[in-house]
């Protein structure tokens, strides 16, 4: 896009000098008067040819910045992120830095150039020579001859983890002749499948299907880790760091410091067991030293003389390169004395002088706003240039006109950016209508002429004008006050699906079978019954009694979830209780069903106030809305506006994580309703939360004559009894309250409009209330708590719901760290916190010693304010603490879970949970998720207390939360958990009883039954299940599908089949993902295809051996019975039909000696096919 600008600086003097001396290194050269966007445009234009282009600046945000506006003029940019050296040595970090930074590493190592944008700190650490992870890197093509062993090993050396199956980055799987991986520098995962050892095809997949997607020639792997480290590195390494631990064990002995001493001397062991285990080892990168001889800086992997380097802000970077430093020193100083490291791990840094003084080249440009002194930096020459900021006019766009008009006068060249193609188009338009010519070109190859206006789109942070040369570019966020951010579709967003029932179903889980309630699974058995092999699922009940299931008939059985981890009663195999129990869920949900459909029945009925289509003021108002709406956010908008303009009273659900934006859709219908003179109240459930709407409402209201109150305890009485009076007379627009609104002495001139946040945490007395006031107004209500989709489904048409999904954009993702509690760590996370100027959340939770541990942590950092809070606290006091957190006034924030609700602290964007091994994965997602509201990074740790004989467990537990810090599978766990409370919530307190006695996955099941017989979309008879019984191997050998987990769950999707194509799609997967069909598992779907068949003739049962075939018939059949006497005359005297309480058909074949049903199997699916003629089919 940069062609627009054609180059307009070349006409400067003190430019071309500069681009000169930066083209025949004589370097290095300053420049002072660059302002934000303006200096990329320069360094964007400066020394073009050449290839390689280092942009360092001061911190994150300043580089994201600088690398969004960079995007804008050429597509090869790339951010290099810095690794946080404080918290290195964490157990565990997320996989995203390492993947950002090989994606560079990758670049730098392919191609012939590009711009790679980092901060001064991503210079500073130590790594292995770039020759020696390009070395480290496996590269595997179509024909090769692979060896699977070796490749095994290499990629577990490259740091890649072995699973069962690949579902996230850095992992790889081995399945036969399947090898799985899931490069950090690729988009998708790849499979490499092996004909003997040779590679046959290489193919990318869908993580969420595991489905192949497109054919590659080749794929290069590279390491999922920076350090690759090889055998003999190791071995060599491994003696030093002995060595030195020797001596300083020794030396620490001597100080009579044991303590420390065995500290030190547990982590190196722990260190030395671990590599020549061959496990992952996290927190390497300080050990680096020890097993690299030579290492480099990030700068040292480019090509010098190829290189242009340009530094923001000199005086700003050195200050950030030396407090990291100070930093660093400091807390290794407080390590080293406390035990956690050894003298040698302290110097793996460059220290700041070092490398300032190496960036300062003879292709050297410093940018920077003021003419500054930069003591220990010279420089050959210095140039200035005249460069202005653009007035920011702020949506009034009278005085934009006032100004291009005053430009085109004085023969100036513009440039207009705009977000879209259509918005720029349509400025263009507006501008001609105040006789100023604008054009839109739809090629970038015009130039810009002077006295000419160029309108195009494109996005950089902030305008600029060069006044000498009178060029100007203005940006969408100049003209309309705060930018629009801009935002992609995420690829994978969780779907909120069921979960592929058994991926998590472990031995010993609680499980539900349709039948026979509730009991615990105990694995796979292999049962051998007349030399016919087939796999049985064991489920073990309440009097010792087993059940086995043969695994094609897995669709009647699930897993038992309930909202608390209460042990459930097992169910005795044979008793009644289970179907006493099942009947009398049935009769409620039944109830529920009929109460749910007469609701909307009612509802249908009643005419309500009818909107009109939006007005110019509703375009303006949502124009102002600071970010780009998501398509879930877009769709409910739509859908609220359908219901407010049609006839029927609008009663719609809005569910959708913090943050998803819920309240931007209340605005709008608010907004609305007033421009008709409609009143509107905001009913939410806690003070604090409604003094945060206010003022949001406030902030977005500002521009428009809208009058809006509060109504809470923290309005005196004299304010409360004024906002009263005018509700009657119409003089408030909105109100704002918490169940105070709900009072009697609340009157409303004329309410059209009625929003009710996270109702579930009202009472039921309220909720009386509310349903009063909702009789004939439209009703918008919204919840956090993820709606089940299962329950959605069923009760879609019933109440109008909309659910937002998709994550908004610019929430950078959460830095988690799992480790070992230490008081050094805690101190250095609040320390940088407060550094920034933000504010910590301190989880602990237990109430009896919370403020023991509160003073402990204000004793570590002793400047900071540190309060505790906790639920058994009064009301009054928890919300005036709430509300200084709020507010900025408290620095650390002590408390137990009851964080999780509600509240949003952009400032807030460090959380410590001590303990974390103790809470459950969805109380840990839902705390991680009040940090990150804001778009800088946050971080997360979570602290445990290691122990020896915990080690199994916790390490499960700490796996979970690991893939927890990817947001991979974890997230689904704690989606169920959440979604199970969501539904006992939406249907309510009797129901969720229900719920528990038969699990959420039936009590779903039986509700979308009853709804739907209630809506006459099926009848209720037509419930009836088949069996197929076949003399034949029909299971899943364990050399074909290893895992377990995997095995249940396509066991569970072949007996699911129902279709010819699905039948063939199974067909396909199973080659895609395991390899040629041995025979059993092709007779599995053979079985599986007949079953479906013999559902579709209404037959309940088909058994088949060598020489007969039985059919059993359902008695209430829909057969055209006419056409049997003809059926049994074509088979002369095979086939014979039987009468009695169970009709059906034996076929014996009189003529053949079979030796196995491969004949039988072709016959049955004939007399099938034959039924199937006579059931209409």
């Amino acid at each position: 896009m940069g062609e627009v600008f054609f180059n307009p600086l070349d006409e400067l003097a003190d430019y071309q000098s500069l681009n000169e001396d930066l083209r025949r290194e004589k370097g290095p050269v300053s420049v002072s008067g660059c302002m934000d966007s303006q200096k990329v445009h320069l360094m964007y234009e400066a020394a073009k040819d050449v290839p390689w282009k280092l942009v360092v600046t001061y911190d994150d945000s300043r580089a994201r910045e600088i690398y969004d506006d960079f995007k804008y003029f050429r597509p090869d940019v790339w951010l290099y992120p810095a690794k946080d050296l404080l918290f290195y040595s964490s157990d565990i970090h997320g996989n995203l830095l390492t993947k950002q930074r090989m994606q560079v590493l990758r670049q730098i190592s392919e191609n012939k150039g590009g711009v790679v944008v980092t901060t001064i700190n991503g210079l500073m650490d130590h790594l292995l020579p770039l020759e020696v992870l390009e070395d480290a890197s496996l590269t595997v093509k179509s024909g090769e001859v692979l060896d699977i062993e070796k490749t095994k090993e290499r990629l577990a050396a490259l740091g890649y983890e072995r699973m069962a199956q690949v579902d996230g980055m850095g992992q790889f799987s081995v399945r036969g002749g399947i090898i799985d991986v899931f490069p950090l520098t690729e988009e998708l995962p790849v499979r490499i499948e092996l004909w003997d050892d040779e590679v046959d095809s290489i193919r990318s997949f869908d993580l969420e299907s595991q489905r192949s997607i497109d054919r590659l020639d080749e794929v290069c792997i590279y390491p999922a880790t920076e350090i690759v480290l090889g055998s003999e590195r190791i071995e060599a390494g491994l003696a030093k760091l002995e060595k030195e631990c020797k001596a300083h064990v020794k030396a620490l002995r001597d100080q009579m410091r044991t303590e420390q001493a065995h500290r030190i001397r547990s982590i190196v062991d722990e260190l030395a067991e671990g590599l020549r285990e061959g496990y992952r080892v996290h927190g390497l990168g300080s050990f680096i030293r020890y097993f690299s001889e030579e290492t480099e800086s990030f700068l040292d992997y480019f090509p010098k003389n190829q290189t242009v380097i340009f530094l923001d802000e000199a005086a700003r970077l050195k200050e950030k390169a030396e407090t990291v430093e100070a930093e660093f020193r400091e807390s290794m100083a407080h390590r080293l004395e406390s035990g956690y490291l050894l003298p040698g791990q302290t110097d793996f840094l460059h220290a700041s002088r070092e490398i300032l003084a190496r960036l300062l080249r003879k292709r050297t440009l410093l940018l920077s706003a003021l003419e500054q002194r930069l003591p220990g930096m010279n420089v050959e020459r210095k140039y200035s240039l005249l460069v202005k900021n653009v007035n920011s006019y702020q949506n009034s766009f009278e005085i934009l006109i006032k100004d291009l008009t005053r430009w085109k006068k004085e023969g100036y060249r513009v440039i207009l950016l705009s977000g879209s193609r259509t918005r720029a188009s349509r400025l263009a338009g507006d501008l001609r209508e105040y006789e100023l010519r604008a054009f839109c070109p739809e090629e970038a190859d015009r130039k810009v002429l002077p006295g000419e206006i160029l309108v195009t789109y494109g996005n950089l942070h902030r305008g600029f004008e060069y006044p000498q040369i009178k060029f100007v570019v203005i940006t969408e966020g100049d003209m309309f006050g705060l930018e629009k951010k801009r935002r992609r579709k995420k690829k994978t967003a969780y779907e909120g699906k069921k979960i592929q029932s058994f991926s998590e179903l472990s031995v010993g889980d609680y499980v539900v079978h349709e039948s026979h309630g509730l009991g615990i699974y105990r694995g796979i058995e292999k049962i051998e019954q007349d030399k016919v092999v087939k796999d049985y699922i064991k489920i073990e009940y309440g009097d010792g009694g087993n059940l086995y299931l043969p695994a094609t008939r897995l669709d009647g059985i699930q897993k038992y979830a309930s909202s608390d981890a209460k042990q459930p009663r097992l169910n005795k195999l044979g008793g009644s209780e289970w179907n006493k129990t099942k009947t009398r869920v049935k009769t409620a949900v039944k109830e529920i069903a009929k109460d749910l459909v007469e609701l909307y029945a009612a509802r249908q009925q009643v005419d309500g106030y009818q909107y009109g289509p939006d007005t110019v003021w509703q375009k303006e108002f949502e124009e102002l809305f600071p970010f780009e709406e998501t398509e879930d956010q877009l769709e409910a908008i739509e859908a609220t506006k359908r219901d407010m303009e049609s006839r029927k009273i609008m009663d719609r659900l809005i569910c959708g994580d913090v943050g998803y934006g819920k309240t931007e859709i209340a605005l709008r219908a608010a907004f609305k309703a007033i421009q008709e003179g409609k009143q509107v109240v905001y009913l939410v459930p806690t003070t604090i939360l409604a003094q945060q709407h206010y003022n949001t409402f406030v902030q977005r209201m500002m521009d428009f004559p809208v009058r809006v109150d509060l109504l809470s305890r923290f309005r005196t009485a004299a304010e409360q009894k004024k906002t009263l009076e005018d509700l009657k007379k119409g003089f408030v627009d909105i109100v704002i309250g918490t169940h105070r609104v709900l009072s009697k002495d609340v009157e409303f001139k004329n309410l059209g409009l009625l929003i009710i946040d996270e109702e579930q945490r009202f009472g039921v007395t309220h909720k009386e209330k509310i349903k009063k006031l909702k009789e004939n107004v439209d009703v918008l209500t919204l919840t956090a708590t993820p709606i089940p989709r299962t329950l959605h489904m069923s009760l879609v048409g019933i109440r109008d719901m909309s659910v937002l999904e998709e994550p908004p954009v610019d929430r950078l993702p959460i830095q988690t760290y799992v480790m070992e509690y230490n008081d050094e760590m805690v101190r250095e996370a609040i320390g940088r916190e407060l550094s920034r100027g933000g504010q910590v959340y301190y989880v602990y939770n237990r109430v009896n010693d919370i403020d023991e541990i509160a003073s402990h942590v204000a004793s570590l950092v002793p400047d900071a304010n540190v309060v505790f809070a906790h639920g058994q606290m009064r009301e009054h006091q928890l919300e005036r603490i709430m509300l200084d957190f709020v507010n900025g006034e408290i620095d650390v924030l002590v408390s137990t879970t009851i964080i999780e609700t509600g509240l949003d602290i952009p400032n807030a964007n460090t959380i410590i949970i001590h303990d974390a091994d103790r809470l459950g994965l969805s109380q840990l997602y839902q705390i991680r998720g009040r940090v990150g509201r804001s778009n800088r990074t946050s971080y997360a740790f979570l602290m445990y207390k290691r122990d020896k004989m915990l080690k199994e467990e916790a390490e499960k537990r700490l796996q979970a939360i690991r893939e927890f810090t990817e947001l991979g599978s974890g997230i689904k766990i704690a989606m169920r958990d959440l979604e199970i409370r969501g539904a006992g919530n939406i249907l309510g307190a009797e129901q969720h009883g229900h719920m528990e006695a038969v699990g959420y996955d039936l009590y779903c099941k039986l509700l979308n039954e009853a709804v739907s017989v209630l809506k006459g979309t099926a009848k209720e008879d037509e419930n009836f299940e088949t069996v197929v019984d076949c003399d034949i191997d029909a299971y899943i050998p364990p050399s074909y599908i290893k895992n377990e987990y995997q095995k249940l769950d396509i066991y569970k999707r072949i007996s699911g089949i129902e279709t010819e194509d699905e039948y063939m799609d199974m067909q396909d997967e199973l080659i895609d993902r395991f390899g040629d069909i041995p025979r059993p598992v092709e007779n599995l779907l053979r079985v599986a295809e007949l079953k479906a068949m013999a559902h579709r003739c209404y037959v309940t049962e088909i058994d088949i051996n060598r020489q007969e075939i039985r059919i059993s018939m359902y008695p209430k059949a829909k057969l055209d019975t006419s056409g049997i006497p003809d059926l049994i005359k074509k088979y002369r005297g095979d086939l014979k039909m039987q009468t009695g309480p169970t009709p059906g058909f034996v076929y014996l074949d009189q003529r053949n000696r079979n030796k196995d049903c491969e004949r039988m199997i072709e016959k049955a699916k004939e007399v099938l096919g034959e039924l199937a003629g006579m059931a209409g089919g």
